[in-house]
């Protein structure tokens, strides 16, 4: 026998960010209770409104299955005396199994007896074990949490009721002073108290109460209505997926609607629009079919038709407030100028132990032009790097960026171009924040990447230099997601960029003029490049590359970023080569004896025994000679060659000879062809099996 279960947690009002991760983490906790309490059942439906989280298990068992379960204690000269009684051991471990020594039987395991006893639990009945289902309840953990009432104990929001039912019984448990039973209640306003005759009637009653409970539904109405409004006044509408989950989490029963402001607004750049919108208001903006903004915006609300026009204009009075203050501060910038909003930076604090935005401008642009000229831009993309790097920060000061952040780069590239400045350094204001999220949207344009690059590193220098580094629990300062960027940026450009030679000359440059620079960065080559190559094997795992793979890259003698990708790729691509083993095996025997040797000893062909040597010590010379001037395809391909001579060596060759001198001969030249390898990749960490 099976009976459907209900469990729902009543709540106040949540936040919409919390309740899709409140909702998914209450459905696996569910099932791992019920798994480890061995009820079987088929499924778990899950529900979530802002007001309420449920699970809903379908064909739960009635009751535990029966056991059987074979025990095995000591072994038999333990368990029997010298008389052939039972011993303590044997009687404390029958005792402790609920049985008598009379159940005990003996096994054989490897030419040894021991005692066993066959242990036959009978399984509970499923109302026995459900009130227990309080734990999973109050085990849910929220990003924030409050306490009501006199109660010490924190949730997310105050319980205020507790259904539970197995089939059409009511399971018993407390929350406080809340008693699980069988009543729901529906939306806040046009539903009311229903009482659940059984698990099964959920969905249904809630709806009469005008609560749509199953997210999936809800949000699918959502798209409906809007996407009917759209078909109606022949409108373009994006949806933005994240504003709709968000939207969804904000309503229990939705009606979309339309609302409109003053055609004098779309003078306003269309960010600011979109942002007062979505942002602030959690309006879907809308477009005509050729993609221009147009002065109507649609909205979502918590209820049904009844008085929708008054619904309207109070949503537009609101966003018409929010865009008043909008074109007075648009206008109020335009009255300042770049030079003016970039002197007062020197009153904006970037970090208290570090300095002012001003100072992290100053050392960003000299970031900016070492890494420009490493990477050979030509001197009219380096002219327009060195002004966007003087200015780039200039719009942190304005009115409208005070009032909107979100806006940060993007004000900054409009007000550019309205004080005329070039559109590619306009553009480079605007990506140097890119990449925002981990993997969001990167600078298309050289200018905008070096210049996104060069403010990451700054960061990245000077947290490090000021102790402010990432711990494993916290990165206040994203420092993380700000060095995956720059990763980000690299393998997409697939610019050159020797790290640490790059690092110590920015270092270099800074501390000699420490009072513009307003910081000494301190020596951290090693600290910063080990953190880098962290968010390069982060890269690499989103990239699906293999761990050993991964362990090769990240391993290797190579301060080159772009070299380290190149090699991950390279490795990728002749995995599933014929010779791919065979190959890595040579150069691995290779590699674990060059590794040994700390000298610097030159190679001597006077000590040369035998013809493998000679032919290895002359390959590897031509490979030497053109190492440098490679790709790291044509290396590994280079390297790869040389495993019928280095077989070759190994058969007619003894390394580790009695003689000295010829030993240490021998491994300055297997040296020679670590150094090469291990600067493509450490391939003794490959897995050829």
């Amino acid at each position: 026998m099976t009976e459907n279960l209900l469990v729902e947690i009543g709540l106040e009002e949540m936040p919409a960010h919390v309740v899709d991760p409140s909702i998914l983490q209450f459905e696996e906790k569910t099932k791992q209770f019920l798994q480890e309490n061995h009820l079987d059942f088929a499924a778990v439906n899950s529900f979530s409104t802002p007001r309420r989280l449920a699970v809903q298990v379908i064909d739960l068992a009635e009751k535990q299955a029966d056991t059987k379960e074979e025990v095995k204690g000591p072994a038999k000269k333990i368990a029997l005396d010298e008389n052939g009684n039972w011993s303590k051991a044997a009687q404390g471990f029958v005792r402790g199994q609920g049985m008598s020594t009379d159940d005990i039987y003996f096994k054989e395991v490897k030419d040894t007896e021991y005692v066993y006893v066959t242990k036959h639990t009978v399984g509970k009945n499923a109302l026995e074990i459900l009130p227990a289902l309080k734990g999973v309840i109050t085990s849910l953990t929220f990003p924030v949490t409050m306490h009501w009432n006199k109660f010490e104990f924190e949730y997310i929001r105050p319980i205020r009721w507790l259904v539970a039912l197995l089939g059409e019984q009511v399971v018993p448990f407390d929350i406080l002073d809340v008693s699980a039973g069988r009543t729901t209640y529906g939306h806040r306003f046009l539903g009311g108290a229903s009482s659940l005759e059984n698990a099964d009637m959920y969905e249904e009653k809630l709806q009469e109460q005008f609560v749509i409970a199953n997210r999936f539904k809800r949000q699918a109405m959502i798209s409906q209505q809007i996407q009917e409004i759209a078909n109606q006044h022949q409108w373009q509408i994006d949806v933005d997926e994240d504003l709709l989950e968000e939207v969804n989490n904000l309503v229990e029963y939705p009606t979309a609607f339309v609302g409109d402001f003053a055609e004098k607004y779309l003078r306003l750049p269309d960010e600011v629009l979109i942002t007062s919108m979505k942002e602030h208001q959690r309006y879907f903006d809308v477009k005509s079919q050729d993609g221009k903004l147009l002065p109507h915006f649609i909205s979502v609300r918590n209820g049904n038709q009844n008085k929708i026009d008054n619904v309207a204009k109070g949503n537009e009075k609101v966003l018409v407030a929010r865009l008043e203050d909008a074109e007075f501060f648009y206008n109020e910038d335009q009255k300042l100028s770049i030079k003016e909003c970039v002197e007062k930076l020197k009153n904006v604090t970037f970090h208290e132990k570090i300095g002012s935005m001003y100072e992290k401008m100053q050392r960003v642009q000299l970031a900016a032009k070492v890494i420009g000229k490493h990477i050979n831009l030509s001197d009219t993309e380096l002219a327009d790097l060195q002004r966007a790097a003087q200015i780039y920060k200039f719009d942190l000061v304005t009115n409208m960026v005070d009032e909107f952040p979100e806006l940060q780069g993007i004000m900054g590239e409009k007000y550019a171009l309205l004080k005329g400045e070039k559109p590619a350094v306009a553009q480079a204001i605007r990506e140097h924040y890119m990449p925002i999220a981990s993997e969001g949207e990167l600078p298309s344009s050289n200018i905008g990447a070096v210049l996104a690059i060069a403010d990451k590193l700054d960061s990245l220098f000077s947290f490090f230099a000021a102790g402010l580094k990432p711990k494993s629990s916290s990165d206040p300062y994203a420092l993380r997601r700000q060095t995956y960027g720059i990763v980000r940026i690299l393998a997409a450009k697939h610019w050159s960029f020797p790290f640490t030679v790059l690092q110590q000359k920015i270092e270099e440059m800074v501390n000699q003029n420490e009072e513009l620079y307003g910081i000494h960065l301190e020596d951290s080559a090693s600290e910063v490049g080990n953190f880098l190559r962290g968010r390069l094997r982060q890269f690499l795992s989103a990239q699906n590359f293999r761990y050993d793979v991964i362990d090769a890259v990240i391993d290797a003698k190579q301060e080159d970023i772009h070299q380290l990708i190149e090699a991950a790729n390279t490795l990728k691509k002749h995995l599933n080569d014929e010779d791919f083993k065979s190959s890595i095996e040579a150069l691995t025997r290779v590699m674990n004896l060059g590794q040994k040797d700390q000298s610097e000893n030159e190679i001597d062909p006077t000590l040369f025994e035998n013809e493998a040597e000679q032919n290895l010590y002359q390959a590897v010379k031509t490979v030497e000679e053109q190492f440098v001037y490679q790709t790291v395809e044509e290396n590994y391909h280079a390297l790869t060659q040389l495993r019928p001579l280095i077989e070759d060596y190994f058969d007619q060759t003894m390394v580790m000879t009695d003689n000295e001198e010829v030993r240490n001969n021998r491994l300055a030249q297997l040296r020679k062809i670590t150094q090469m390898a291990i600067a493509v990749a450490s391939l003794n960490d490959l897995v050829t099996k």
